[in-house]
């Protein structure tokens, strides 16, 4: 949901924001709905991408309903498809600061 209180700074950086989760797509689309995202909300199909980026929770066990999840954050991916930076934080509470975040995405895209 912050993220798109933020979307049109990171928009105004040329930088696209999209949200993914692994819940099925019937809790994601009842989510857009709901919330009125107006950034893509994608489904990682049993975790691939989130095991990819290395943000896997491991905190939960196979049999959790949990399992899979990822550590909440950000992942900035170039257009070529490489991991530029990754901003994830332990534990489900905490959530990366936008603004620091916003600052180190503009040192990057510029740089």
């Amino acid at each position: 949901m912050q993220l798109a209180e933020w979307q049109d700074k990171f928009a105004g950086l040329g930088v696209q924001v999209a949200g993914m989760t692994y819940d099925s797509q019937e809790i994601l689309a009842g989510f857009v709905g709901e919330a009125g995202l107006t950034y893509p909300l994608l489904r990682d199909n049993n975790s691939e991408h989130i095991n990819a980026f290395g943000i896997r929770n491991i905190d939960y066990e196979a049999d959790s309903r949990f399992y899979g999840i990822p550590y909440p954050g950000m992942v900035l991916i170039s257009p070529q498809g490489e991991v530029l930076a990754k901003y994830a934080e332990p534990g489900y509470r905490a959530r990366p600061e936008f603004s620091a975040v916003l600052a180190s995405v503009a040192s990057l895209v510029s740089g």
